[in-house]
């Protein structure tokens, strides 16, 4: 192990992922802004920025901050593969006993990193820095409400209303993300939620954005897409109760028309005048349960390859305090 490794390795060290997206105006001002603030609380640290494939010079930019500061790393991505992509690429890399995640953009007042940190140093595995308000057109925070809310209908995390989008967790999370959670079609805030290990969740009030943002519709749109169906079932289950659902009216109607028939003119003439209309009807209704039914089925069997495909560990042991 060389000496700058070896020195990075120091006890209690933070590993700060930084994602930076066409960048170049603000990594500067990050640098200025969080290493006074690390160091007046002597946290040991390294900022490892992971540049998500930008056409400007934002890797240009990284590689001076890593040349100006021992404690900065500086990797790019072969192209844009969106934020929730880079921060997976971030803990394959960080080497600090706790690791957090970071926007470029300073929405997240970095005094939540010192606050986590406490806690981590208090016990906390897991800590959720989460926003307390969104400073956004009340059409963004309307479809924000609406998805958390479902979310946490379907499935068994639970999730702030306005939702989460970084975390803080201790080296043995980031030892079980890397190893055994496959970052495919995924995030690694819904994984982390999965895991457990008792997480602490910490308010804080978001700063206003400044600037367009980068973080477009189709990507707003792939990330809610990827988090719900890597974590929620719920409409597979609706596509099972469904089919019995189905079935069971089809077998009600069925029986309905059929006791119709055999009771006679006085209650079926229709059915009379109309000869083969009633086993018309009964087959066609048995055939729309038995598909429905039969859906359901294969959804049963589909929601478990669903569930290995993931690669998710069945348990998890968490380690014991030496």
């Amino acid at each position: 192990m060389d000496e700058n490794v070896e020195a990075r390795s120091s006890k209690g060290m933070l590993s700060i992922i930084l994602l930076a997206y066409h960048s170049e105006d603000r990594l500067r001002a990050v640098a200025d802004d969080l290493f006074p603030l690390l160091d007046s609380e002597g946290i040991p640290h390294e900022v490892v920025i992971i540049d998500d494939g930008s056409k400007d010079d934002t890797f240009g930019k990284a590689q001076q901050l890593e040349k100006e500061y021992e404690a900065v790393r500086a990797f790019r991505l072969s192209r844009n593969y969106t934020s929730h992509y880079a921060a997976f690429a971030g803990l394959s890399v960080a080497e600090g006993e706790c690791v957090t995640l970071i926007p470029d953009d300073g929405q997240q007042p970095y005094q939540t990193l010192i606050e986590s940190y406490r806690l981590w140093e208090r016990g906390a595995k897991v800590i959720f820095p989460y926003r307390a308000n969104r400073k956004e057109p009340w059409t963004v925070k309307l479809w924000s409400i609406l998805f958390y809310w479902l979310l946490n209908m379907g499935s068994e995390m639970k999730v702030p209303r306005l939702g989460l989008d970084t975390w803080f967790i201790d080296r043995e999370l980031v030892d079980i993300v890397n190893e055994r959670i496959s970052p495919i079609r995924t995030t690694t805030v819904s994984e982390i939620l999965r895991l457990g290990f008792d997480p602490v969740f910490l308010p804080y009030e978001r700063e206003s954005r400044s600037g367009k943002s980068r973080w477009t519709w189709r990507k707003k749109m792939r990330l809610a897409t990827d988090w719900f169906f890597s974590t929620s079932d719920v409409l597979i289950k609706a596509i099972i109760w469904g089919g019995f659902a189905a079935l069971g009216l089809s077998l009600g109607v069925t029986g309905f028309y059929i006791a119709l028939y055999v009771l006679g003119q006085e209650y079926g003439t229709v059915l009379h005048e109309n000869p083969g209309w009633t086993s018309l009807f009964v087959l066609g209704n048995l055939s729309l349960g038995l598909l429905l039914l039969a859906s359901a089925v294969n959804a049963q069997y589909l929601l478990r390859i669903y569930d290995e495909v993931k690669g998710r560990p069945g348990f998890i042991l968490r380690k014991k305090k030496p």
